[in-house]
């Protein structure tokens, strides 16, 4: 589940507990930032955690995330969840990521690649990775169109022992860049479903969206021809076994 083309999608923390316990069985990625106690009541239902600071969501808050606090949150998930992203400077002074990273303790804490960063950088970004977990993230700030060029430039660079995981980068899963990414409007747009479907109820609405995620890649593979319903005859071959007898 959560699992596209062999790609893991971590669906963003939840908001309220309605949309947590829709998540049972479905990778998610938490939210320093805007942690809440009580998601820890559903952590364990979740099937894969990743961990990040949260700190684009943050960007224009004008709310501080402090480093050491966000380190000593961090490592109570260390061997619970998949990866911990270390806490990036948004606002692109790559050195000072870099520092972030490494005060992480070893084996957490991975540097993402911005859009916004020299290219020369990424060679000790992948350095880092190496050191945190083996995992580097690429971001990019919204919004997120014609980025493919950028993305594939960027993977050619990255060797294939690095997990290469892709925030909020969904709808680039065609360029077979990525290990991972995470959707963070999943819920939102459950909300779209909603004003298509006003007779449903949003638990329900919230609901298709996770089937979604579940069962999207299966769509890819089924035949184009299945049979009926209840294993009654296609209308198609009645037609022909009509026609034969004539």
């Amino acid at each position: 589940m959560g699992n596209i083309r062999g790609v893991t999608v971590y669906l963003g923390q939840p908001g309220s507990q309605l949309h947590a316990h829709a998540l049972e069985g479905m990778p998610v990625c938490i939210s320093y930032a805007n942690w809440s106690a009580w998601l820890a009541d559903y952590q364990a239902s979740w099937s894969h955690l990743l961990v990040d600071s949260g700190a684009f969501s943050v960007l224009n808050t004008g709310k501080v995330l402090d480093n050491a606090e966000y380190i000593e949150w961090a490592q109570q998930w260390t061997g619970i969840s998949d990866a911990i992203a270390c806490l990036d400077d948004i606002e692109g002074d790559y050195r000072k990521t870099i520092r972030n990273c490494e005060s992480m303790p070893d084996g957490i804490g991975f540097p993402t690649y911005h859009e916004t960063d020299p290219p020369e950088i990424l060679p000790d970004l992948i350095e880092l990775a190496r050191l945190h977990g083996g995992w580097l993230g690429l971001g990019s700030i919204p919004p997120r169109v014609n980025k493919q060029t950028w993305i594939l430039d960027s993977c050619e660079r990255i060797p294939d022992d690095i997990h290469v995981h892709g925030w909020a980068l969904r709808a680039y899963l065609n360029t077979g860049c990525f290990d991972s990414v995470d959707s963070t409007n999943w819920f939102r747009d459950s909300w779209q479903v909603r004003k298509s479907l006003p007779w449903l109820t949003p638990g329900e609405c919230v609901d298709i969206m996770v089937k979604r995620y579940q069962r999207e890649a299966l769509v890819a593979i089924l035949p184009d021809e299945h049979p009926a319903l209840f294993n009654e005859r296609s209308e198609s071959s009645e037609t022909n076994e009509s026609t034969s007898a004539t």
